[in-house]
């Protein structure tokens, strides 16, 4: 394999003229993938603080069956910022922020191939947070057509005004796309040309595997929800007729678009956090990745069948039979590969030495949630249970099972896990271990019985109900603060430890990997020289060096 030499790229022994090497260089326009992976992360963060104050507003109008909290309008409105908020500005780039920490590290590798447009594409999100909150704010926003916008509904305008909440909306949609894209080129050319000498593909890391996967359907399939955003926004400022019916135009076809995005979009989230446990359990079992082969080739596997399964959630939009029979039986096969990453995961922390430190007990968390996930998955991916269901809340929990309870905790894993590598720093464990179970038991709590209420019948967007729904829904909400309370001894947790924390090794957890061969936090360009791999990874016990021109790491204990 060839590696790009370094020159080419533009990586600098030394910052670029100027730069602080303090904290300051967070707030500055570095192309140092690891200050930008932090600024991910914290400006994810407060978007998910803000999505999350969204939520805590509707389960508190929620609690009783009447409409007495908000006002209707105001409601459906934070029912679709609560939504976009938290996708768009909290889980994608909380997730590159992971990825553009911690890929160039595990890869041996000084920076991203494309350090400039790595800032560019981060620098856009801040962007995308002013449009889309000021669609909160500016008269007709998106309040009706949700999240996913769809025609002729958020083809209305109702002010009259050439600028409004939906074209703020739409704007905000389409820049994203544009950093995504860039950011997929970014993430796809660097561990294509950028692998330590040594670093073959069976020898990376299964988190490197599973972003390759994630990245490669935003190349494919982010383009069409771009592009549906823009012939959207076309059709409300120049009179076009992409999706307007009034002028021939095809409403279904924009679902069409959303969709063939919008579900692969829910891997492009997951794969990372599949990484994040396939990367976690061997060290915290101190057992090597049972099956490291299969589990990484069954990410891309992921990312293939992902392409065919859109339609199954348009079942309820006309869809002729032959066509639900296809989608079902796609959807379905979906959880081949996904049922093998369980099973490898489940027999590695078989009879394994588990440490339940707070990233493990993440982990540990984000699976079982993924199992019930799982589980409801199959029954919507049904055609049959799929219509009985459809909007209600059923939808809503399965939905939240995967965002929250299984992205979420694989995204507080990796946090803990890599806390000591990223500031240098050790995390309060005990701070930990309470917040893992307010998480734990506050999803259980939120989520959980949203799916009787949704059988039951309760459809969602609605901030009255029947009084047969308030028991459901006050244990939703309840759940919902108790969630919102979890998240204070997090930041608790990780500001204090930031300033003031015991300073951590080079390696903490003795875990196997080339980002643990390097100083913590990591010098500039990563490695004095670059690393020669001549060993597979997650080879705990087998005695053998990782890299041929770096010290003989940690081994795991042997008895």
């Amino acid at each position: 394999m060839t590696n790009i030499p370094v020159e080419a790229i533009g990586v600098r022994e030394q910052p670029y003229p100027g730069a602080p090497n303090n904290w300051k260089r967070f707030f500055s326009f570095s192309t140092d993938h690891k200050v930008i992976g932090i600024q991910y992360l914290v400006t994810s963060f407060f978007f998910f603080l803000v999505g999350g104050i969204f939520a805590m507003i509707m389960r508190g109008e929620l609690i009783t069956p009447d409409a007495d909290l908000i006002d209707r309008t105001v409601y459906n409105v934070l029912f679709t910022m609560h939504g976009s908020v938290m996708l768009f500005l909290w889980t994608f780039p909380v997730l590159l922020g992971l990825a553009n920490y911690l890929v160039p590290l595990m890869i041996g590798a000084r920076d991203m191939a494309f350090p400039r447009l790595n800032t560019a594409a981060f620098w856009m999100v801040p962007v995308v947070g002013i449009l889309m909150m000021s669609s909160f704010l500016v008269p007709g926003g998106p309040s009706q057509s949700g999240w996913w916008a769809y025609p002729p509904v958020s083809l209305q305008n109702p002010t009259g005004n050439l600028i409004n909440g939906q074209v703020l909306w739409l704007l905000a949609v389409a820049i994203s796309g544009v950093s995504s894209i860039m950011g997929g080129v970014n993430f796809v050319t660097t561990i294509f040309k950028m692998r330590a000498p040594g670093m073959t593909f069976f020898r990376m890391p299964t988190f490197v595997w599973t972003v390759l996967a994630a990245q490669l359907i935003q190349l494919y399939g982010l383009p069409a929800l771009t592009a549906g955003a823009v012939m959207l926004l076309m059709d409300i400022l120049f009179g076009t007729s992409f999706f307007n019916p009034e002028n021939g135009g095809n409403p279904v076809l924009y679902q069409h678009f959303f969709w063939f995005y919008s579900h692969p979009a829910v891997y492009v989230m997951v794969l990372p956090v599949f990484g994040v446990f396939s990367e976690i359990f061997p060290v915290y079992a101190r057992k090597p990745l049972f099956g490291y082969k299969i589990v990484s080739v069954s990410a891309i596997v992921i990312t293939v069948v992902s392409g065919i399964v859109w339609v199954h959630h348009m079942y309820a939009s006309g869809t002729p039979g032959w066509m639900r029979m296809i989608f079902m039986f796609t959807t379905m096969f979906v959880a081949v590969p996904t049922g093998i990453k369980v099973f490898a995961w489940v027999a590695t922390i078989w009879g394994g030495k588990l440490r339940l430190d707070t990233p493990m007990l993440f982990a540990l968390g984000g699976l079982i949630n993924f199992v019930f996930a799982g589980i409801t998955g199959i029954m919507l991916a049904s055609v049959p249970i799929d219509i009985h269901v459809n909007n209600t809340y059923f939808v809503v929990g399965h939905f939240h099972y995967v965002i929250y309870g299984t992205i979420v905790f694989g995204v507080y894993a990796a946090i803990y896990h890599w806390f000591p590598k990223m500031t240098g720093r050790m995390y309060y464990e005990g701070l930990g271990k309470v917040h893992f179970w307010l998480t734990f038991l506050g999803t259980q709590l939120n989520f959980l019985p949203m799916h009787p209420a949704g059988l039951m019948g309760l459809p969602r967007r609605v901030a009255s109900y029947d009084p047969e729904f308030a028991f459901w829904n006050v244990l939703a909400s309840l759940g919902g603060f108790l969630l919102g309370m979890s998240t204070l001894p997090f930041i608790l947790n990780m500001v204090s430890s930031w300033v003031q924390g015991k300073p951590a090794p080079d390696n903490p957890w003795r875990a196997i990997g080339l980002e643990w061969l390097v100083s913590s936090p990591p010098p500039v360009e990563n490695f004095e020289e670059l690393p020669i791999v001549i060993a597979e990874p997650y080879g705990y016990g087998k005695n053998e060096p990782l890299t041929e021109n770096y010290p003989h790491r940690e081994l795991a204990e042997s008895n």
